[in-house]
């Protein structure tokens, strides 16, 4: 079993697409609503959500990776320098723990049919290492760990034992509530 991890540049925009909207929806998120306000959706787009997505793989750091078992596209994790994402940057809930230049996780989806099957692992790893090719001094994500099973039909944010099995460690939580409970901030080191 071969595993790849690339960013997502134009030439791969079919790849994750088809990872993250099969039909070409739309109405889909198109994995902005984690990373983009409503209005910087608009401006990039002009009212397409794909067109927007498809502006953000032209820019220095592409929003992200795309990871392929034996050729076929998996998985898609959305992941950028935190000061590019400015959902995270604008939020008073989810605020920076420190003064470090992390690069943050907001999404992770793996394709249906391939769930289960060790891509998350891949995915994260090939994640981590893009951000490390780029200089990053670490990657940060925001798990949630909601009681009982957890709606992972689209994309999600991760839980923390998931990311613990990647490396990350918990140092700090947010002021943000999923499921009752608190959001956590975790971090990998990439010195």
């Amino acid at each position: 079993m071969a595993w790849e991890t690339h960013p997502l540049t134009p030439d791969r925009f079919e790849d994750f697409a088809d990872v993250v909207n099969r039909n070409r929806r739309a109405t889909h998120c198109w994995c902005l609503s984690h990373r983009l306000r409503a209005r910087e959706i608009e401006e990039l787009g002009g009212g397409s959500r794909e067109r927007a997505m498809r502006a953000l793989c032209e820019r220095e750091h592409p929003p992200g990776v795309v990871a392929y078992r034996d050729g076929e596209p998996v998985g898609w994790c959305n992941i950028g320098p935190r000061a590019e994402i400015t959902r995270l940057t604008g939020s008073r809930l989810i605020r920076p723990v420190d003064d470090v230049a992390v690069w943050s996780i907001v999404c992770v989806v793996v394709r249906a049919g391939h769930r289960r099957q060790g891509v998350t692992a891949q995915l994260l790893e090939g994640a981590v290492g893009y951000a490390a090719s780029h200089g990053a001094p670490a990657v940060e994500a925001h798990p949630v760990d909601p009681p009982g099973r957890m709606d992972q039909t689209m994309a999600f944010v991760g839980t923390r034992p998931m990311f613990e099995r990647a490396g990350f460690r918990v140092v700090g939580a947010t002021d943000a509530v999923a499921g009752g409970m608190p959001r956590l901030v975790m971090r990998r080191d990439l010195h």
